[in-house]
């Protein structure tokens, strides 16, 4: 009886040490797809950032723009013409920041996930 326990034992051994290993290599694709996914994140969000302040620039001189203008005016009715022009200017430009703005974040969160999904997809098969 002790031959046969000695090789059930090695064969529980040896699936375990399997099972271990597929564990390892499903561990090291989940931490690249993180990795990836940090680093595309960073990109993504450094490009975000920079694009707000390039329209913090754009917005502020505008605003500037249109205050010095605004002290050249020479009766109320200019005044009133003058600001709702900056107003629908203004309104066009928000718009367009903000669309640009939204396809930024889109390709965050897209970018972001795709690594992730990828990653933890092909790591599934070598845990099972």
């Amino acid at each position: 009886m002790t031959p046969a326990f000695d090789g059930l034992a090695e064969q529980n051994m040896t699936r375990a040490r399997e099972g271990i290993e597929q564990m390892k290599s499903a561990a090291s694709a989940i931490n690249d797809a993180l990795r990836d996914a940090c680093s595309n994140n960073a990109r993504r969000a450094a490009e975000y950032t920079a694009k707000v302040i390039e329209f913090s620039g754009a917005n502020t001189d505008a605003t500037l723009d249109f205050l010095a203008q605004l002290m050249g005016v020479k009766s109320p009715s200019e005044a009133v013409q003058l600001s709702i022009s900056h107003g629908r200017k203004s309104f066009e430009a928000t718009t367009s920041q903000n669309r640009e703005l939204w396809e930024l974040a889109r390709k965050v969160a897209t970018e972001t996930a795709e690594p992730l999904k990828k990653g933890i997809a092909g790591a599934l098969p070598k845990a099972a």
